[in-house]
């Protein structure tokens, strides 16, 4: 039994890098923490502990971190400094050796967070705690609250893909999840805290089952039926794990939304080849038609990875020929970055930092087409949108089922409401439609 009673009126600050899942986990830490007894530091106010938890995603997100701790130990002097996430679980030494960082807390640790904190005093030096990939075994379960009006649940972690560019699977582990009925009782709870929206989250989220004989599919069906949440979005499903039962499901769910997240990573077969992704570009084309066939007002966010080795400017052509073909929404396009003990490191033709950013840049342009086109499309219709908090003194924004961003005039008591709202012309800066509320 820990004893609380250090934790008494401290305080703390968190901060986070990454994706989705990273933040539902600090949310988590956060409520282990107040719940011993530690309140979230006050803007401006120093902070008794520091809570980071970091992203390995590329090099970039690496350096990231670096800066982030640095600036929290300048910020909050003498503070207790936790370090946790991928780049803790992979870099483990050179993270301790941060000045100022306390305890480094590994994939299987974070959880156990509490026990890592002792009587707070400072430590001479960093202590690591972590866990060999294969002891990586323990699912940590997580329904948070965003800053804005969903919750994401954490329904999945870990990978078994090791694609040959990516860290993931070495940083979290193999694949493991909770029970469909722990995820059905998260999502009550979350209606019960007031919910209407809430995001599945995972690192692949598709291979949902590993762990306890169950599948996505079951999960799906499952919360659809929770009452009181209204809405639900899959973050993000691997092509050749969307199947079209799932596809079919969410066309005429109750509360699963017309809006996907599906990621490619490269439009040429002999990129994919390298990447050791299992799919090809005919099974991508064939998933987005499906979609569209069944929701075409579905809206289809696509991740592409530009400069992976092997991407020649050949292979790149026809990439960009390929999605630009697809009736997708929008394009998340990041530029590969080389990860230590990575496959990838074994394929000739090497990619500029120049040409990368040619390439990307030709992406982004193209996804700002087919945004502005999908949106266009839907300007004078009726739709309804769950709208979020904002400044008193600054319009409100929400989204539509498959995903419309939507401006309208402040109103406090619309905050976290479900309005029907006519879709207007794009605001000034292109970002939304303006919307006029229909009450």
């Amino acid at each position: 039994m820990i004893d609380t009673t250090i934790f008494q009126d401290k305080t703390a600050v968190y901060y986070t890098l990454g994706c989705k899942l990273n933040f539902s986990e600090t949310s988590t830490i956060g409520k282990i923490l107040r719940e011993a007894g530690v309140r979230t530091a006050r803007k401006g106010e120093k902070a008794d502990i520091c809570v980071v938890n970091t992203c390995s995603v590329t090099e970039v997100a690496d350096k990231k971190c670096r800066q982030a701790i640095h600036r929290l130990v300048k910020q909050h002097p003498g503070a207790f400094v936790v370090v946790t996430g991928c780049y803790a679980q992979l870099k483990p030494e050179a993270v301790a050796k941060i000045e100022g960082v306390d305890v480094v807390l590994g994939a299987e640790q974070k959880k156990d967070l509490l026990q890592y904190l002792g009587d707070l005093q400072k430590h001479e030096s960093g202590e690591t705690h972590t866990s060999a990939l294969k002891d990586i075994h323990s699912f940590a379960p997580s329904c948070s609250r965003g800053d804005r009006t969903r919750y994401f649940l954490k329904v999945q972690d870990g990978c078994d893909y090791f694609c040959s560019y990516c860290t993931i699977p070495f940083a979290r582990g193999r694949s493991r999840n909770g029970t469909v009925a722990s995820m059905v009782e998260q999502a009550r709870q979350a209606a019960v805290d007031g919910g209407k929206e809430i995001v599945l989250t995972g690192v692949n989220i598709g291979d949902f089952g590993k762990s306890t004989g169950e599948t996505f599919f079951d999960l799906v069906k499952a919360l659809d039926e929770v009452e009181g949440i209204e809405r639900y979005r899959i973050s993000s499903i691997e092509p050749n794990l969307l199947t079209d039962e799932i596809i079919e499901f969410v066309s005429h769910s109750r509360s699963f939304m017309p809006h996907f997240h599906i990621p490619l990573q490269s439009g040429s077969d002999e990129v994919l080849q390298l990447m050791r992704r299992r799919y090809d570009t005919a099974l991508f084309a064939s998933k987005v038609r499906r979609v569209k066939e069944v929701m075409p007002d579905a809206f289809i966010g696509v991740d592409v990875i530009v400069g992976t080795r092997g991407e020649t400017d050949e292979y790149f052509e026809q990439a960009y020929e390929f999605i630009k073909s697809l009736d997708v929404t929008q394009l998340h396009v990041f530029s590969y970055s080389e990860r230590p003990g990575t496959q990838a490191l074994k394929i000739d033709h090497v990619v500029s930092p120049e040409v990368k950013h040619r390439r990307s840049q030709r992406l982004l342009e193209l996804s700002d087409e087919k945004t502005r086109a999908f949106y266009a499309r839907h300007i004078g219709q009726t739709m309804p949108v769950l709208l979020e908090r904002s400044k008193p003194d600054a319009p409100m924004h929400g989204f539509t089922g498959n995903y419309i961003r939507v401006e309208v005039p402040h109103q406090d008591t619309l905050d976290n409401q479900v309005v029907s709202v006519r879709l207007g012309d794009f605001n000034e800066d292109g970002t939304a439609l303006q919307g006029t509320l229909l009450l």
